[in-house]
């Protein structure tokens, strides 16, 4: 196991394009850090400068005690799995294992000890002789991860392992990659642009837009306390309502106005001198909610959609140019077309530089 750090490392092509700019943060030894962003925002990149994929274009990256910037990827102790799993059609389960250990001159009781351990763990045990044709993606995928898994490297690299599996299979692998981290303990650096396997899976998070970091935090904090629009609106499912308008002080509480449309925000904790100004107001899903009857603070919401997903309902409204999404239990609702009086609850409220985008901090 090793700990990895990144200290200014960017990435710039040969006709000036900067995919990776300034990227400096740690992952400790033993933690399973995850890269997320949309496509194209710098996170595959970054993850292949890690396993030497990539030449470096500046700064430093170390892994434990090393230097790795001109090391070659197989001197680097690190095993990556691919989102295309990568497997030799070919070969069996147990000769795909075993062939990364064969090229290293590994003995043949190192290789039988080492495949045997990877089986049993990830469930492979009775799948020794089939070929990965015979098999489903989930079980491809769990093979990979084996592959990776034999040569028992300080560092972990997962580049999009779960894209290629159906929701159900994603959820299952998930949930065996969350399961060998911690019995293992080693240190995983895993790439997605699914926020919600970010969420669920990373002890801590790095939010890449255009090859920029946004933040760096544990799950919650990010979804508790997002640096910026952009990380408010990219983590959390449906995604935080955005507000936008001028503060406003009224003997009634905080409003914010655009133009005849006014949303209250009740006595919500705001610094002074954002009144009169510019903002964005970001509201979670379940901080909105349908108002009780006789409430002091409501505005009107015209009902565009209904989800029902079960558990809970999503409802798609739009109050004057504001589209906005309320997370409620099953629930009686007026129909579609109809108008729904809302409230937000104003200690859960998250303030933004209308410019800039930048958290504003009471």
């Amino acid at each position: 196991m090793a700990k990895v750090q990144l200290q200014g490392v960017r990435k710039v092509y040969d006709n000036g394009q900067v995919a990776v700019k300034d990227a400096t943060f740690e992952v400790a030894d033993g933690e399973l850090m995850v890269l997320v962003g949309p496509s194209g925002c710098g996170k595959s990149t970054l993850l292949r400068m890690i396993a030497g994929l990539e030449e470096i274009s500046g700064g430093t990256l170390t892994i434990g005690e090393r230097v790795v910037n001109d090391v070659a990827p197989k001197d680097r102790d690190i095993a990556m799995v691919f989102q295309s799993y990568a497997l030799y059609p070919h070969m069996t389960v147990a000769e795909n294992l075993a062939f990364g250990l064969k090229l290293r001159g590994h003995d043949k009781a190192t290789i039988d000890k080492r495949i045997s351990e990877a089986a049993q763990t990830l469930g492979l045990t009775d799948m020794m002789d089939k070929l990965p044709k015979a098999m489903s993606g989930g079980q491809r995928q769990r093979v990979a991860l084996g592959r990776a898994l034999v040569r028992e490297p300080a560092v972990f690299l997962l580049d999009e392992p779960l894209s290629n599996l159906d929701a159900k299979l994603r959820h299952s692998v998930r949930t065996e990659i969350a399961q060998l981290h911690r019995k293992l303990g080693t240190t995983m650096i895993y790439v997605t642009h699914d926020q919600v396997e970010a969420m669920t899976l990373g002890q801590r998070i790095v939010v890449l837009k255009d090859g920029v970091i946004q933040q760096i935090d544990t799950p919650m904090e990010l979804y508790d306390r997002p640096a910026n629009l952009f990380v408010a609106g990219f983590l959390g499912s449906p995604a935080m309502n955005v507000l936008r308008g001028t503060l406003q002080a009224s003997a009634s509480g905080v409003v914010v106005s655009d133009g005849d449309w006014k949303a209250p925000l009740g006595h919500a904790t705001i610094d002074p001198r954002w009144l009169d100004k510019p903002i964005a107001v970001g509201v979670r899903p379940e901080h909105l909610q349908p108002a009780d009857a006789g409430a002091e603070w409501t505005f009107e919401a015209r009902i565009e959609g209904i989800e029902p997903v079960g558990n809970e309902i999503f409802v798609n409204l739009v109050s004057g140019q504001h589209a906005l999404t309320m997370r409620v239990a099953p629930r009686a609702l007026p129909a579609v077309g109809e108008t729904l009086k809302l409230a937000v609850q104003p200690n859960a409220l998250h303030f933004f530089d209308a410019e800039t985008g930048e958290r504003l901090n009471a």
